[in-house]
């Protein structure tokens, strides 16, 4: 677990099971290994 945020963690299993990208600025995002889209 690299977050701590719930609901940072729901996007991430909600981008997993549709394999979308997530566009954010958080780095640790990337740690989950999901496609991403820097907002940053």
């Amino acid at each position: 677990m690299h977050h701590r945020d719930p609901f940072d963690r729901l996007l991430i299993a909600q981008v997993r099971s549709e394999r979308l990208p997530i566009v954010t600025a958080d780095r640790r995002i990337a740690d989950y290994d999901v496609p991403l889209i820097d907002a940053g």
